[in-house]
């Protein structure tokens, strides 16, 4: 049997994830992997050593220096084919983030869903929220709930700051593109376009009669792309495993 792929450890995520020549509308695409754009991030970004990169990613340096070369293959394509680069996947585990209060408990037969907070309703731009509220779900019921801070997290680090305080679910306003995907990397399940009370969204999560609009655009200028969620309904339990995400 093969050996299994050892996930990669990400410390930072991609603030923008698509690229595309503005002469052409490109017939192709690349997909660049998250670890790929890491070792990028770390040689070329920071100037590390292949060494330093292998470190912090928690790899060997021979596997560093075939995602590199994967890397340069991928981003030269892009630049001398004109085809868009878009940046997802592969096999992570994203570094913690530390998170300064105290988290309520979650027992293994509970579903965490985060909210996006303000004063009692759902705050509309996920890349500005300064609070979430955490309610911890079983048999179709809140069984806990909790009000946190953000620590000042920008949108780039919301995703790992959800996978910290182990969401499963996050359910808000509007939401950029690049943070859909940053969560669905983080292997955390999105319902967004939401608006109203918090507390009564969270109950309708819990029956399983959550629905999510059409309108999940976050026009913050923070975001480069801006994406619909669709319209659905929230509610099952999907399990996941929060730390290695191989696509």
């Amino acid at each position: 049997m093969p050996r299994p792929t050892r996930c990669r450890r990400i410390a930072q995520l991609p603030t923008y994830r698509s690229f595309s020549p503005d002469e052409i509308e490109p017939s192709e695409e690349v997909i660049l992997s998250i670890d790929e754009y890491e070792a990028l991030r770390l040689l070329d970004g920071e100037n590390l050593t292949q060494e330093e990169c292998a470190s912090r990613m928690n790899i060997a340096r021979t596997t560093v220096t075939a995602i590199y070369d994967s890397a340069r293959k991928k981003i030269a394509d892009v630049i001398v084919n004109g085809k868009r680069l878009l940046i997802a996947g592969g096999c992570c585990e994203y570094e913690p983030v530390k998170v300064n209060q105290n988290i309520m408990d979650k027992r293994s037969s509970s579903m965490r869903i985060a909210v996006t907070y303000e004063n009692g309703e759902i705050f509309q731009h996920f890349g500005h929220t300064e609070q979430f509220k955490l309610y911890d779900i079983e048999d179709g019921k809140i069984v806990g709930q909790q009000v946190i801070d953000t620590n000042g997290s920008g949108h780039g680090a919301l995703a790992g700051f959800l996978n910290a305080v182990k969401a499963d679910v996050l359910i808000c306003g509007g939401i950029g593109m690049g943070a859909q995907m940053a969560l669905s990397d983080a292997g955390i399940r999105l319902c967004a376009g939401v608006s109203g009370s918090a507390d009564e969204a969270a109950k309708a999560f819990a029956a399983g009669k959550l629905e999510f609009g059409t309108d999940a655009n976050c026009n913050c200028h923070d975001h480069h792309h801006d994406d619909d969620c669709g319209h659905d309904h929230c509610g099952e339990h999907h399990s996941e495993d929060h730390h290695c995400r191989c696509h």
